[in-house]
C-alpha cells in the first residue's frame, strides 16, 4: 500500500512541480516584465527549489562522448553485447581515425566496472568511467530498474547475481580486470572464488572498492541496521509490490524511494545545508555553483526498485549470516572458497571517512583470499575521503585512480610476458581454460 500512496502523492506534485518551474523561469527570464520586480531574483530561486524537491528524477544517461587517450580525442559509442532481463553488459567502445591511437587503444588493459545494485543506476560511477576510458577498454554492468521488468521474466536472486557476473567475464575473457564497487564486492568475489573452484580462468586483477565483505568491522548505520533488525522485519516492513502503472506490475520489490529516503537521513543536516546553498547561489548568480548542485542532486535522486528475493538474499547472507567470512556461503551446491583463487592479483581500496562501508571491511579481502601470493595482494587507503569520494570526484582522479591504474597496468603488463613465451609456473596457466 505504501508503494502506491507514494505513486499518487507523485502523481499529485507533478504539476506543481512544473507550475513552479514555469513561474520560476517568468521571473528571471529577461524579456519577462516580472524579472524586474522587487526579490524577483528570491523569488525564482525558491520557485526553482521547489520544483526539483517535488519533481520526478528519471535514470540519467551517461553521455560519455568522447575520451582523451594519448592527449588525442577520440569517440566513444555505447554498445550492448549482452542483454539480460535485469542487467545489460555495456561497453564504452572507443573510435579514431588516428594509427597510433588506435593501435595504442588495441594493447590496452580491458576493464569490467561491476556497478552496485543497492538504490541509485550505474551511472552513478561515470566519473569512473571517464577517467578509466583514457587507459583501458571499459564495460560496466547496467542494472535495470526491477519496476520495469515484467513480472513473467520471474525472480532474481543473489546467486543470479553472481550467474550474471560470471557470464560477463566469460565472455569477456582471461585479459579481463574487474573492478567492483561498493555493494558488489561481495558477490564479484563470490562469482570468481567459484570460477576457481570449477577450474575456470579467473580475472588478470580484482580491485574492490568500498564494499562490505566483513561487516562486522567497523559497522556502520547502514550495517547496523540490517544486523539489529531480524530478516522478517524486512521481509514485512520494506518490500512491497510495484503498482499497475509499470510495466513490472505485480512484482515485490524493495522500492527505491526507500533506499533514498535512508540515504538522505543518514546526513539530513548536509543535504538542507546543500539546499540552501543552491537558493543562495541562485539568488547571487552563480551558475556553475547552481549547475554542479543540479547535477550531483539529478544523479543522487534518480533511485531504482530492487528484486525483493534479491534484496533479501543480500541482507540475510551479507550483514546477518556473514556467510563470506564464515565459509558458509552455499551457491547452487558449491561453497564459495576465495581461498581457492590464486592466479589473479587483488587491490582493496578504502575511504578514510566512508560512512558507509567502515574501516577494515573490504580489507577483510586480503584474509579470506590466501591462495593469491602476498607480493600480489595490495591495500590502499584514501586520506580523507568518504564513500563516494573513492569512486567520483577530485580524490578518485588525484589519488585513486593513478593507484588503479598503475596496479592494472603491472599485472597485465607480466600476463603479456608470460603469453610471448616467458616460463610459465603450472599454478599461472590460465588461458588454456578459456571459456
Amino acid at each position: 500500500m505504501l508503494y502506491q500512496l507514494y505513486e499518487t502523492q507523485r502523481a499529485l506534485m507533478a504539476p506543481f512541480s512544473e507550475f513552479a518551474s514555469a513561474t520560476s523561469k517568468l521571473y528571471n527570464h529577461p524579456l519577462s516584465p516580472f524579472t524586474h520586480t522587487p526579490m524577483a531574483q528570491r523569488v525564482s530561486a525558491g520557485l526553482d527549489l521547489m520544483h526539483r524537491l517535488a519533481k520526478d528524477y528519471e535514470k540519467p544517461e551517461f553521455d560519455i562522448r568522447g575520451a582523451l587517450v594519448d592527449g588525442v580525442e577520440v569517440a566513444v559509442q555505447e554498445q550492448v553485447p549482452i542483454n539480460k532481463p535485469f542487467c545489460r553488459l555495456l561497453r564504452f567502445k572507443r573510435f579514431t581515425d588516428n594509427a597510433p591511437v588506435l593501435e595504442t587503444m588495441k594493447n590496452q588493459p580491458t576493464v569490467l566496472v561491476v556497478a552496485p545494485l543497492s538504490g541509485h543506476h550505474s551511472t552513478l560511477l561515470r566519473d569512473t568511467v571517464k577517467m578509466l576510458l583514457a587507459d583501458h577498454k571499459v564495460l560496466i554492468t547496467d542494472w535495470t530498474d526491477a519496476r520495469t521488468v515484467p513480472i513473467e521474466e520471474g525472480s532474481f536472486h543473489l546467486h543470479d547475481y553472481i550467474a550474471y557476473i560470471q557470464e560477463f567475464i566469460r565472455y569477456i575473457g582471461p585479459e579481463v580486470n574487474v573492478i567492483s564497487v561498493c555493494q558488489p564486492t561481495v558477490p564479484v568475489l563470490a562469482a570468481v572464488s567459484l570460477m576457481a573452484t570449477h577450474g575456470e580462468f579467473t580475472p588478470r586483477t580484482l580491485t574492490m572498492m568500498g564494499g562490505p565483505i566483513d561487516a562486522r568491522r567497523s559497522p556502520t548505520a547502514v550495517n547496523n541496521l540490517a544486523m539489529n533488525k531480524s530478516f522478517e522485519w524486512f521481509e514485512n516492513n520494506v518490500i512491497y509490490r510495484v503498482p499497475p502503472n509499470f510495466p513490472g506490475a505485480g512484482r515485490r520489490v524493495y522500492p527505491g524511494f526507500l533506499q533514498h529516503t535512508g540515504f538522505v537521513a543518514m546526513n539530513p543536516d548536509r543535504h538542507v545545508s546543500s539546499h540552501y546553498d543552491y537558493f543562495l547561489d541562485l539568488v547571487r548568480g552563480d551558475d556553475d555553483s547552481a549547475e554542479s548542485h543540479r547535477q550531483f542532486y539529478d544523479e543522487y535522486n534518480a533511485v531504482l526498485d530492487m528484486p525483493a528475493e534479491y534484496y533479501l538474499d543480500t541482507i540475510k547472507t551479507v550483514f546477518q549470516d556473514f556467510a563470506l567470512v564464515n565459509g558458509t556461503w552455499d551457491v547452487d551446491g558449491t561453497i564459495v572458497q576465495p581461498q581457492d583463487i590464486t592466479t589473479s592479483a587483488m587491490m582493496t581500496v578504502e575511504g578514510e571517512l566512508d560512512d558507509i562501508s567502515g574501516a577494515g571491511q573490504t580489507k577483510a579481502a586480503h584474509e579470506l583470499c590466501t591462495g593469491i601470493p602476498k607480493d600480489r595482494q595490495f591495500h590502499y587507503d584514501v586520506v580523507g575521503a568518504g564513500h563516494y569520494g573513492i569512486f567520483s570526484g577530485r580524490r578518485w582522479r588525484e589519488k585513486v585512480y593513478p593507484e588503479i591504474k598503475a596496479f592494472i597496468q603491472r599485472f597485465n603488463a607480466e600476463e603479456e610476458r608470460i603469453d610471448l613465451g616467458a616460463p610459465q609456473p603450472a599454478a599461472r596457466k590460465r588461458t588454456a581454460r578459456r571459456a
